[in-house]
Formats: C-alpha cells, sequence, structure tokens
C-alpha cells in the first residue's frame, strides 16, 4: 500500500472544518474539482470511506484517526518551521481547536488563553459542548484538546485532572415564595419549572433524583446560553444550578436565593489532550492548569 500523502491529509481536514468540499477549495486555494479528487485518492490509498457526503461533511468511523493525524501534522509542521527558520519569518497559521463546556466557557477558561505568550501563528477555534460529549469530539480527531468530565484518556490523548466545578441551586425570591415556601419537598420539586441548558444538560436532573430520592418530570425551561441561563433564573422562570463564580453574585445583590443551602453539586473537569510533545500544546497545557487550580475546586474521592 502506498504511503500517506500530507496534502491529501490537509485536504480532509479542510473539509471537515469547513463543512463541504466548495469551502475546503476556497480555503485552500483550489479548485472543487481538486479536492474531489485528492479524497478519492486518498481514499484508494486507505480503501475505506473517509467522508461523508453531506451537510456539513464529517469525517468516517476510518476517517477519524487520519483527521487526528492531519492536525497532528499540520502542527508540528509549523513548529519544526518555526524552529528551524528562526525567529522573524512567518512559518504559517495553524489552527487550534479546543472544545470547552459552556460554563468553563463563561468563567475561567479565557482567562487561560490571555495567559499564553503572544503567538500571531495561531488562531483558537474553541467548540462548546457539555462536558459529558466534549470528549467525543477528541475521539472525531476534530479538536486538539478538551475540558471533559471523562476522566479515562481518549486513545492517543493525555488526561489531567483540573479540578471541580461547583453549582449552587438558586431560584429569585418569588419562584421560592411560590413553590418553596416549604422547603424542597417532593412535591414542590415535581411541579416547579427547572431551567435547564440544553438536552444534553442531565446536571438538574441528577440534582432532582439525588434530593428527592427517585426520579422527577417537573417542567422544563431550555435555554442555551450562560447569560440567558442566568438572567431566566433571576427573572424567575424557575430554578436552575448555577457555577458558583456566577451564583455569589446574584446571591449577594438578592437576585437570587440558594434554595438548597449546604447542599452543592461538584463537576469534576478534565483536561484531555493530543499525545504530542508540542511547544504549543504544553504552554497551553500549562496555562490551563494554572487558572484551572486557581479557580476550580480541589477533586476529591
Amino acid at each position: 500500500m502506498n504511503g500517506l500523502d500530507s496534502i491529501q491529509l490537509r485536504t480532509l481536514a479542510a473539509i471537515v472544518a469547513e463543512g463541504s468540499f466548495e469551502a475546503a477549495a476556497r480555503l485552500l486555494h483550489v479548485t472543487p474539482s481538486a479536492v474531489s479528487q485528492r479524497i478519492k485518492a486518498l481514499e484508494e490509498t486507505v480503501g475505506q470511506v473517509l467522508v461523508r457526503r453531506h451537510r456539513p461533511c464529517d469525517a468516517t468511523e476510518a476517517g477519524r484517526p487520519l483527521l487526528r493525524l492531519a492536525g497532528q501534522l499540520a502542527l508540528l509542521e509549523r513548529e519544526a518551521l518555526a524552529e528551524a527558520r528562526g525567529a522573524g519569518v512567518d512559518p504559517g497559521r495553524t489552527r487550534v481547536a479546543v472544545v470547552v463546556n459552556a460554563d468553563s466557557l463563561a468563567t475561567w477558561f479565557p482567562a487561560a488563553l490571555a495567559r499564553l505568550p503572544a503567538e500571531p501563528g495561531f488562531s483558537f477555534d474553541l467548540r462548546q459542548d457539555d462536558q459529558d460529549h466534549s470528549a467525543e469530539l477528541l475521539r472525531a480527531g476534530t479538536v486538539m484538546a478538551a475540558v471533559t468530565a471523562q476522566r479515562e484518556p481518549v486513545q492517543g490523548c493525555r488526561a489531567r485532572t483540573l479540578g471541580a466545578m461547583r453549582y449552587r441551586a438558586l431560584a429569585a425570591p418569588p419562584v421560592v415564595d411560590r413553590w418553596f415556601a416549604d422547603g424542597l419537598t417532593r412535591a414542590a420539586l415535581a411541579a416547579a419549572p427547572v431551567v435547564v441548558f440544553d438536552r444534553k444538560d442531565r446536571l438538574q436532573h441528577r440534582f432532582l433524583r439525588t434530593v428527592a430520592g427517585r426520579v422527577l418530570d417537573p417542567p422544563v425551561h431550555y435555554v442555551p446560553s450562560v447569560p440567558a441561563f442566568s438572567a431566566a433564573i433571576r427573572l424567575g422562570l424557575g430554578w436552575g444550578l448555577v457555577p458558583e463564580q456566577i451564583a455569589e453574585d446574584d446571591v449577594a445583590v438578592g437576585s437570587c436565593v440558594d434554595i438548597a443551602p449546604g447542599r452543592v453539586v461538584d463537576i469534576p473537569l478534565y483536561w484531555q489532550h493530543w499525545h504530542l510533545d508540542s511547544p504549543m500544546l504544553i504552554a497551553l497545557t500549562a496555562a490551563v492548569r494554572a487558572v484551572a487550580a486557581e479557580t476550580l475546586r480541589p477533586v476529591t474521592g
């Protein structure tokens, strides 16, 4: 079998990143026909279909390891060129794709990026997904690092403990008066509306099961934006679990009440990244771990 062609691998990565053959052609400054020919040749080399040709295009199971390889080669190639050419020579631009859960993205994670040395050759491509699902993008090869709830390393990755994100159950005073005047009774929790981030978010339902001792099915409002989620709770749409960095301010000004004092939810978070000795990944990992150590709670147990 012939060896893998780096141009064909780069084309595969461009198709998945841009979502279509046409968009990949524009990025690579070639014709869509050239993109198709490169992917056809790569698929013939491997003997497998590598791209699902729908919108947006994505990699098949066989294409995922090649997609990851393409990203690793691009990163290592850029760093090798930078070292070989020396300072003052532009080795090109590399996209650094990272997936982060919404609450981390809205609170502590941007500070980690701000701690990195200024590096004009890197463009950060931040993706947002639930911490219970973010590792899937690592498996798919579409990101090189992730903030995830998964402790076990994805194949080809390293995993480091970051800390626990703490949540407090909040509600606006009118919601407390209407639904929780007698406390967090099972009947009140079953009837009171709850604010949930999206359909992947099971945090509130886990809290309900822990407090009530059984599965409950209260009315749910889906609000897939961290600022809007917190605003919905402050405005009395329902109760919900809020990161303590945001919850402390809401409780301090009286816009929200902690409906379960002393009862918190800690979600352990982990940093997973490609198993590469890349200076960029090493610097990014150091910055992420440093800010997490200052911001998150220690993981217990």
